[in-house]
């Protein structure tokens, strides 16, 4: 069970999504990506960092072309994303959870 939280008005925008968190990543981190990245042609797998994160975990491709659609199309949600003060820790563990759900049988 995933715990819900309310987020105070500077966490969100005006339409009551979340805005990405700085220094979270967990997007970058979590899932696996199975369409080409610059860097990693063959995608990543599950819980190793993109290599399009600079320093500050922030995406190198973000408004670029060469974003995979994937990486766009993975929006932040309350459900998601978790208190703003865990440095993406309920993030990281809920892609992760998802993850494996997802997982096809081997």
């Amino acid at each position: 069970m995933i715990d819900a939280f309310v987020p105070s008005a500077n966490e969100t925008a005006q339409d009551g999504v979340p805005r990405c968190r700085p220094g979270c990543a967990a997007c970058c981190i979590a899932p696996s990506i199975s369409s080409p990245i610059p860097g990693m042609p063959g995608g990543k797998p599950a819980g190793v960092p993109c290599v399009q994160l600079d320093d500050a975990l922030r995406c190198k491709l973000f408004g670029r072309p060469e974003r995979p659609a994937v990486c766009g199309s993975l929006q932040p949600s309350l459900e998601m994303c978790g208190p703003a003060d865990d440095g993406g820790t309920h993030a990281r563990r809920y892609l992760m959870r998802l993850e494996r759900a997802t997982q096809p049988a081997v």
